[in-house]
C-alpha cells in the first residue's frame, strides 16, 4: 500500500489511524532517511494510543523510550547509533519487543538478524518540503490482515 502525505499533519493522522487498529504485541518497523517523518508518524501512533504525543521524541541516545500511560504501552526503539544488533541484548530487548505493548523501531535495518520475521513495515521518503511517500508492507499473515484493515480506513 502506498500513500502520499501532503503534510506533517497528514503523516501524523495516518499514524493515529494505524494505532487504532493495533493490539498488544504488534511490531512496526520504520525505514527512511533522517527527517523523512518516522518520528512524526510515531507521534501519531502515540496519539492514537492515547499517549501525549508532545512527550514523544526519538530515543537516539538511549536506544529505547517506554511510554506507559495510554491504551497500551509504547516501546520506541531507535537504532540509529547502533553498530551491532547484539547491543540489544544488554537492554533485554525481547522483553519489550515481545511484551504487552506496541513496539515501534526506527532504523529497523540495523536490527539485523534480530528483526522479527513477522512485522508491519513503514517506508518513508521525501517528496518535497512536507510531502512524503509512505509505503506500508506486511511480513506475515497477521500483518497482511492488519494492513488491509488500515488500508480500508486510510482511503
Amino acid at each position: 500500500m502506498q500513500i502520499i502525505s501532503q503534510s506533517v499533519n497528514e503523516t501524523r493522522a495516518l499514524g493515529k489511524r494505524i494505532a487504532q487498529k493495533l493490539k498488544s504485541g504488534d511490531i512496526i518497523c520504520f525505514y527512511g532517511d533522517l527527517g523523512s517523518g518516522k518520528t512524526t508518524m510515531i507521534k501519531g501512533i502515540a496519539e492514537g494510543l492515547r499517549l501525549k504525543p508532545d512527550y514523544i521524541h526519538s530515543p537516539t541516545f538511549t536506544l529505547l523510550n517506554i511510554y506507559e500511560h495510554g491504551r497500551l504501552p509504547l516501546f520506541h526503539f531507535d537504532m540509529y547509533r547502533i553498530d551491532d544488533p547484539k547491543d540489544l541484548f544488554d537492554i533485554g530487548y525481547e522483553e519489550f519487543l515481545y511484551g504487552k505493548g506496541i513496539s515501534v523501531i526506527e532504523w529497523s535495518e540495523k536490527f539485523g538478524c534480530l528483526l522479527p520475521g513477522e512485522r508491519l513495515e513503514i517506508h518513508l521518503k521525501h517528496k518535497g518540503d512536507s510531502r512524503r511517500t509512505i509505503q506500508i508492507k506486511a511480513a506475515g499473515q497477521y500483518y497482511e490482515k492488519l494492513m488491509k484493515r488500515i488500508g480500508t480506513e486510510a482511503k
